[in-house]
């Protein structure tokens, strides 16, 4: 009799956790970004993507933050302006992590959502079982930070805090130079829109950096059924190394030999 209750408990909250997985939206298959690394493509100028010279965008920066994107600006049309993840194994960090060129995928679950990234070791984890962020003497800056959510229907909100600040020079935001502060809080609202894209808008506040909420939306295409994501990294040797006193990047060939040159030398 006893076994036969415990199989009955077993089944009911089995059912429950099945019609539980049912309502949440599927998200599965590979995804890919639309509109190139440019992170905010509504406020940019210039023809050509991220490195290219007279490229930018206008965040709504304060003068302290905009002096520091035009220095960015001035190292990037150099060629030199140091990218972190120019070393092996950074990872990208938020937001940046929603503005990379290579594939995504998105693991729901009914206590959490990973968003996986095949570029680098990236991985961000936003719990939806109704906890709320620690403590914040609980909290320490980190690549993704922590993340709360819940679900508004198909739709994913959820609340980011303690992020790497741009000046620990562990995270950029992308290759133009735009950086952010270490008191950045960002709300994203995540779902399917009605072209099947995947869409991310995300609010910025960031209290020592911008005048006002700054908002950016990304969008990610569905791939062809059955497409796969393979891991990869650079080499364990640093196959580009940075010019200390530059900051240049080198590019290695075949032969371990660089094949470009200084432009400061």
């Amino acid at each position: 009799m006893q076994r036969a209750i415990i199989f009955l408990l077993l089944s009911h909250f089995a059912f429950i956790g099945s019609v539980n997985a049912q309502e949440l939206p599927d998200w599965s298959g590979v995804w890919a970004m639309m509109g190139g690394t440019i992170f905010d493509q509504d406020t940019k100028i210039g023809d050509g993507g991220s490195t290219a010279v007279g490229v930018r965008e206008h965040p709504p920066y304060n003068d302290a933050y905009e002096a520091k994107y035009l220095a960015n600006l001035v190292l990037r049309d150099a060629g030199v302006f140091p990218d972190p993840n120019s070393f092996c194994g950074i990872p990208t960090g938020f937001p940046r992590l929603m503005n990379l060129p290579d594939v995504y995928e998105f693991a729901v679950t009914p206590k959490q959502v990973w968003i996986i990234t095949e570029n680098g070791p990236n991985v961000m984890r936003i719990y939806t079982d109704g906890r709320e962020h620690p403590a914040a003497n609980d909290m320490w800056p980190t690549h993704t930070g922590d993340s709360v959510g819940y679900w508004q229907g198909d739709t994913l909100v959820f609340d980011t805090l303690s992020l790497h600040s741009s000046e620990s020079g562990n995270t950029i935001i992308d290759r133009t130079g735009l950086v952010l502060s270490d008191a950045a809080h960002i709300v994203t609202r995540m779902h399917i829109n009605d072209d099947g894209m995947m869409e991310a808008q995300m609010t910025i506040n960031d209290a020592k950096a911008l005048t006002a909420p700054w908002v950016v939306t990304k969008r990610y295409r569905k791939l062809e059924e059955g497409a796969r994501v393979y891991d990869y990294a650079c080499n364990e040797n640093n196959r580009n190394p940075i010019d200390p006193n530059t900051g240049w990047t080198y590019t290695i060939g075949t032969d371990g030999k660089i094949i470009d040159i200084n432009p400061g030398q």
